[in-house]
């Protein structure tokens, strides 16, 4: 009995040990599922809010750059040449991610966003976020705890479009006018 006690321990260890921590969010959105589509698939959609500017090309494969700081270098402007993975209308859409641009460790690489949209009634849809590929220690535990906040503030910035209106991205916009005004530090002076 004791052999295959331990067998059956030693396999649920490995299973436990095979799944992927990942980031779940879900909110219910007061509007059509198509209106929904159109918010994560268009430029329009995503300025209306998820970030004051962005690229989109709605097709697997295609442009989804979403710009949290559309004044800063390329490369550098937040999630610069993501693209979308899946495009299942209106229902399903996926795109790769990168990490902000202070953790550059992890923002090399690239973690994985699915989004399902389900029609709850022809004037609700409910959302939910899955994003996995994580490593782990260091710069992935940061990144984790990013995008567990960030992920929370996007799905509710997309209720609140549909509540009251487009996010105004203009105060933000301002804020960072003042942080690229700014004159880089310069290097302390050697004696």
């Amino acid at each position: 009995m004791r052999p295959i006690v331990a067998l059956l321990l030693l396999v649920l260890a490995s299973v436990a040990g095979a799944q992927q921590r990942s980031i779940d969010k879900e909110v219910l959105v007061a509007a059509p599922i198509g209106e929904v589509w159109k918010a994560w698939t268009t430029r329009d959609g995503i300025v209306s809010f998820m970030a004051p500017d962005a690229e989109i090309e709605a097709r697997v494969g295609g442009a989804f750059h979403v710009h949290f700081d559309p004044l800063a270098a390329p490369g550098m402007k937040g999630a610069d040449d993501m693209r979308y993975m899946a495009l299942q209308a209106p229902t399903l859409l996926s795109f790769d991610w990168n990490a902000p641009p202070h953790l550059p460790q992890v923002r090399a690489q690239r973690t994985f966003v699915v989004v399902r949209l389900k029609e709850v009634d022809a004037a609700s849809t409910r959302v939910t976020l899955h994003h996995t590929g994580w490593g782990e220690g260091g710069e992935w535990d940061q990144a984790h705890a990013y995008f567990d906040r960030a992920w929370g503030a996007v799905l509710t910035n997309l209720k609140k479009r549909f509540d009251s209106g487009p996010v105004d991205w203009s105060d933000w916009m301002a804020r960072l006018r003042k942080m690229h005004e700014q004159p880089a530090a310069t290097p302390a002076a050697r004696p």
